[in-house]
């Protein structure tokens, strides 16, 4: 398919002629098209080339252009505009005020709003915005680029998990993933992969559900942050909304945009591990026999482990535009490979965004559709591997002088303690193929002027099915000489019924009022299957995991769940004369998740705002000003399936190392609690967008105050009980409050060079209170550290606190000491960053551009559990490799390596996120060839942190009975830096 495009777009490069002709005398005058006044210091470019003039102080411009050329017309604060010669000699033009900048259109619940009229806290970032390079999933395209919003990826693992946060961190059980709505279809936000489960080596966090939309697909997010904003989406809008809207056919003529792209990965950081005579040096000093650890050879485990790895991206689209409705298609194909050697994602996917109006535009019918397979190639990285290590743990703690293969060419096993990475990879098949589509189709009539009614229907239905094994030459505990395997099937089926009606009236005098009445209900269906396999006849890969009969050993388990959530939502906006204006909002949901007593949940909110730029009293220099107050309430309701009713369930089976069957029996999961209601959280909002020199220099400071209350959790009774635990309502609170800043800037504007800042900074404190309980989460994995743990959640702290001892050094004996004693307290540090930011330069000289982005996050810290379980001088002198720091440290041997402030670092970080360059072809007169740009991109180019592992932005998922963590390191996959070669054509 690539090499088919390209030998296409190679012919008709050649094919495509050039056609010249006799350049001419143009001049003209420049007006606003409002006022009439001329307008000095428009840019006036000759499509296509870097040839353009300026206007003067009377708006007067003149240049020499070819009779078939276009003139493009463009100036801070105003549309621009692309008109054709047509052979005139005298063009004046007439620029209205641009959408984008003075009142740019944002995206809201239920339709779109001028962000001039706008009185919640909303973000909309263009896909001229987004992030460049190789991106897998739509949280990468914003990752820094608003206040208020922390993109955290998991790992550096292609299609790996994404944590987001809007407003800090809100609940101690329930999500605090905010809610994806697609060209208005809400997603579940349940895992459409599987995860979880063991099948070698400890269990693994699923894939990141939306790696199945192509980015390149995507004209704009919008983050809705406060309550104002968000209570139109009631039970599902506490953690925020990120509303994604995708690309239509535009403009008057068919256009086809073909973009072609390469990259080039390897790891930006390896660990700092012992060489072959370090090691041995290192080893015997602390007592061990020097000849016996002397395997022989000199190898590099992270050589043998990470590439250089290559990716692909190709994507073709094309759409149209006319009287009557737009349509646009895409197809679109991405070969990520991991950096890790045998990892990475393929992707194909196909769009189809389409709309007709019909009976004088009075009936309009659209249709989105996105289909998508997406195939992840897994290696076994894992979150709880234990002391033997995962693949990153093997290849960490493997003897320097062991080589990779015997003299015969096998693979060099000697235990299953000494694991070798290299087998691990050879002798493991790991794969998941996820297929899913999402749709929605709607009808729109206008009843009358002001009246109109939208009814939709909206599909999003996955299937995932992951197929593991593992050979028995594989000398590892439990599958040496047996084999294991399993297969993991995951179906989700979500239907979506919508159907609101909105009445717009105007009321003169520059007055509007906007009404939005309507229901919704949602249905989700999610299915899983999980079959573990043993004791294969066979070590072929392939046979074991497409002929599952070659196992002797089989354990199986199934589930499936329904739950449904119906809505009734209102909306009222209020323009008086252009200068105050008016929001309301009410939502009331009825859950199955919740118990008969409190089965529907009421959401309001309120907002005003004041266009005080508009006031007589105001200096000319403000071109916007104005001032927000918003308040409401919404809701979160994900918490299992079923906890209101009592409920058993046969617990999973699993196989022991020993291939002894465990689990099976038959377990409480709920007690009734008909009480059981909704987690909520109040939230007040006071913001200020300001606007300078005709919106030359603009944005918006905002203050917020988060209070999320009725917490929802697992409590357990004292005992003797009738019943061991309940699931209930906690009356805690946990409050977020910050502050957030958004400045944008055009420094220059000229013909020949631009200059654009965006600028960011997030600041935001979390804490619990009225808390009685204690919750310990954030388990420690590693030699010895059996039931250990890191954080703990109690009152007047943040949330998952570090609960650590506080390490002393070492005394004289090399055993560590502790200040308090050898007991485990609050050290007063957090996960949780307190403050974000994000800068972008956009840089423009004729036909070149340039753009680079920094972001950082400060005031948090990292529990680097690698370091905990496998850098000690214990470690060392049973001949497993550490890092360099570990030699001579003043450690015994004997040292227990307890869960200390030992092992807890500054998270701080600034990175080099992005930078591109690009350069735009002077096509000028080509026939069908509208633009031309090639570029490169890189990712991840610089790092400055004092973090001693691979990276400081990591979150490996170490819950304790369902309680999540935040701000662990454990064999992270590693983070890539990444270079991007690139080719868009427009016909």
């Amino acid at each position: 398919m690539r090499k088919i495009l390209l030998v296409l777009l190679l012919l008709g490069c050649f094919l495509w002629q050039p056609v010249l002709a006799q350049e001419r005398k143009i001049t003209g005058t420049v007006t606003d098209a409002s006022s009439g006044e001329a307008l000095p210091g428009v840019s006036i470019l000759i499509q296509g080339t870097s040839t353009g003039t300026v206007t003067d102080m009377n708006g007067n411009y003149a240049l020499s252009a070819a009779p078939n050329a276009t003139l493009v017309f463009s100036f801070i604060g105003y549309l621009e505009q692309r008109v054709p010669v047509n052979n005139r000699s005298v063009i004046d033009m007439k620029l209205r005020e641009d959408v984008e900048q003075l009142s740019e259109v944002v995206v809201v619940g239920y339709g779109t709003q001028e962000k001039k009229d706008a009185t919640g806290a909303v973000t909309s970032i263009s896909s001229k915005e987004f992030n460049q390079g190789i991106i897998s999933s739509p949280e990468q395209l914003i990752q820094g680029k608003s206040a208020g919003i922390q993109v955290t990826e998991t790992s550096g693992e292609p299609g790996a998990g994404m944590t987001i946060r809007i407003r800090g961190t809100s609940s101690i059980r329930s999500g605090n993933n905010p809610l994806y709505v697609i060209d208005g279809v809400p997603l579940s936000g349940s895992d459409a992969s599987s995860g979880g489960t063991d099948v070698g080596f400890g269990s693994a966090s699923a894939r990141n559900p939306l790696t199945f939309i192509n980015p390149n697909d995507i004209e704009n997010v919008s983050v809705l942050k406060d309550a104002s904003a968000t209570a139109i989406y009631g039970s599902r809008g506490a953690n925020g909304v990120v509303l994604i809207t995708t690309k239509r056919g535009q403009g008057e003529n068919e256009t086809l945009e073909f973009s072609s792209s390469v990259s080039t990965s390897r790891i930006t950081n390896t660990f700092d591990l012992l060489d072959r005579e370090a090691f041995l040096d290192g080893a015997a000093a602390l007592g061990a026999d020097r000849e016996a650890l002397d395997l022989g050879a000199n190898t590099d485990w992270q050589d043998e482990v990470f590439r250089t790895a290559i990716s692909h991206n190709q994507y073709l689209a094309y759409s149209g535009r006319g009287e009557a409705g737009s349509y646009r298609l895409s197809l679109g194909y991405m070969d990520q490979q991991g950096i890790v050697n045998e990892s990475g994602l393929r992707r194909v996917t196909g769009r189809i965004n389409a709309n007709r109006s019909f009976l004088n535009e009075r009936v309009t019918l659209s249709t989105q559709l996105t289909l998508a397979n997406v195939r992840d190639d897994n290696v076994p990285i894992t979150n709880n591997s234990g002391f033997r290590g995962d693949l990153i743990g093997a290849m960490i703690i493997a003897n320097p002088t062991r080589p990779v293969r015997n003299q015969d060419g096998t693979f060099n096993q000697p235990g299953v303690d000494q694991l070798n990475p290299v087998a691990m990879l050879a002798y493991n098949k790991d794969y998941t193929n996820t297929l899913r589509a999402l749709a929605s189709f709607g009808v729109d009539v206008k009843i009358f002027k002001d009246l109109s009614f939208r009814t939709s229907l909206g599909f999003d239905q996955s299937t995932s099915s992951r197929k593991a094994a593992y050979s028995g030459d594989l000398v590892a505990a439990g599958i040496q000489d047996v084999g294991r395997g399993g297969f993991l099937d995951v179906r989700e089926n979500n239907l979506l019924s919508e159907n609101y009606f909105t009445y717009n009236l105007g009321l003169g005098a520059e007055s509007k009022l906007d009404i939005l009445l309507g229901h919704a209900y949602q249905r989700f269906d999610y299915e899983t299957q999980t079959v573990l396999t043993r004791d294969f006849g066979t070590r072929n890969l392939d046979v074991m995991i497409n002929n599952a009969a070659s196992a002797s050993q089989f354990l199986v388990n199934t589930a499936n769940r329904v739950d449904e959530l119906q809505s009734f939502f209102g909306r009222m906006n209020l323009n008086l004369t252009d200068k105050f204006l008016i929001t309301g909002t009410l939502r009331t949901d009825g859950s199955t998740k919740f118990g008969e007593n409190n089965k529907y949940g009421v959401f309001p909110s309120g907002a005003v705002a004041w266009r005080i730029s508009d006031e007589a009293f105001m200096p000319a220099v403000f071109s916007d000003l104005k001032l927000r107050v918003g308040y409401g309430i919404t809701g979160n309701q994900e918490i299992p399936h079923n906890l209101v009713y009592q409920r058993q369930r046969y617990s999973d089976y699993s196989f022991s190392e020993s291939g002894t069957i465990e689990g099976g029996d038959l377990g409480d999961v709920a007690f009734a609690n008909p009480n059981l209601r909704w987690e909520s959280t109040r939230q007040l909002n006071i913001g200020l967008d300001y606007g300078f020199v005709n919106n030359r220099i603009r944005g918006s400071l905002d203050y917020y105050h988060k209070t999320t209350y009725d917490l929802l959790i697992q409590q357990v009774a004292a005992q003797p009980a009738a019943q061991p635990f309940v699931w209930t309502n906690l009356d805690a609170d946990i409050i977020n409050q910050g502050v957030e800043l958004n400045i944008e800037a055009n420094i220059i504007n000229s013909t020949s060079f631009s200059w654009d800042v965006n600028a960011n900074a997030g600041y935001n404190e979390n804490r619990v209170e009225n808390y009685t309980s204690i919750t310990n989460t954030g388990e420690i994995t590693g030699q010895g550290l059996t039931g250990a743990y890191a954080q703990r959640i109690a009152n007047n702290q943040p949330l998952y606190a570090y609960y650590l001892r506080d390490f002393a050094g070492y005394d004289s004996e090399g055993n560590a000491e502790y200040n308090g004693g050898d007991v485990q307290r609050f050290t007063g540090d957090s996960p949780l960053p307190r403050l974000t930011a994000g800068l972008t330069n956009n840089f423009r000289l004729n036909n070149f551009d340039l753009s680079f982005f920094f972001n950082g996050m400060f005031g948090h810290k990292i529990y680097n559990n690698t370091a905990n379980a496998f850098f000690t001088a214990g470690s060392l002198v049973v001949g497993r490799n550490v890092t360099s720091d570990v030699v001579g440290n003043g450690e015994s041997p004997l040292n227990a390596a307890d869960v200390s402030t030992r092992f807890l670092e500054s998270g701080n970080f600034v990175r080099l996120q992005n930078a591109s360059l690009g350069y735009t072809l002077p096509v000028g007169t080509i026939k069908n060839i509208s633009g031309i740009r090639i570029f490169i991109t890189g990712q991840n180019l610089l790092l400055f942190t004092n973090y001693t592992g691979l990276d400081p932005e990591v979150n490996i998922s170490k819950a304790i009975d369902g309680i999540p963590s935040a701000g662990i390191d454990y064999t992270a996959y590693p983070k890539a830096r990444t270079f991007t070669f690139g080719l868009n054509v427009t016909l």
